[in-house]
């Protein structure tokens, strides 16, 4: 007697190979919609004008011998400014932007002691890459770089 085709073994086997092609295609669309990267600004028109204003920011931060270090201090972040001709230290708006992970940017007002040192207090220790814009308050300069965290060790900002 011969078994019905549900009893048997190989229509089975043949149903869960392609079965299980699709769920596994399931839950690899479901994580990467989840963790998407965005490389790409939405506004990217308006962000290549600001290129140019950028520019002009960062020749009148050469003007005046501007330029900054930048390391971690356990879960701190140090930033130290060369003031140049400025008369005093000024208070910093310091943007922190992650190469990959823009839900991961920061911005931060800061001042500073008397030896131009700026502290960012942290509760954890920041990792990876990060692109830092530093401007006063006028924003009419602009000293930027890469720094690659933990930097036990000052990375030099260039304008």
């Amino acid at each position: 007697m011969v078994k019905p085709w549900y009893k048997q073994f190989w229509p089975w086997f043949l149903i869960i190979l392609p079965l299980t092609v699709v769920i596994w295609t399931v839950i690899t669309v479901i994580i990467f919609s989840n963790n998407s990267v965005s490389l790409v600004t939405e506004d990217y028109y308006k962000k290549g004008k600001g290129i140019n204003v950028d520019l002009s920011k960062i020749q009148v931060a050469k003007q005046l011998g501007l330029n900054a270090s930048v390391y971690s201090d356990g879960n701190d972040i140090v930033i130290e400014l060369n003031k140049g001709q400025l008369e005093h230290f000024p208070a910093l708006q310091a943007m922190f932007a992650h190469r990959t992970l823009p839900d991961r940017d920061f911005s931060i007002l800061l001042t500073s002691d008397a030896k131009g040192r700026y502290r960012i207090k942290r509760d954890s220790e920041l990792q990876g890459p990060w692109f830092i814009e530093l401007t006063p308050h006028n924003s009419e300069w602009l000293v930027q770089g890469r720094v690659t965290f933990p930097s036990a060790s000052p990375t030099q900002l260039m304008n």
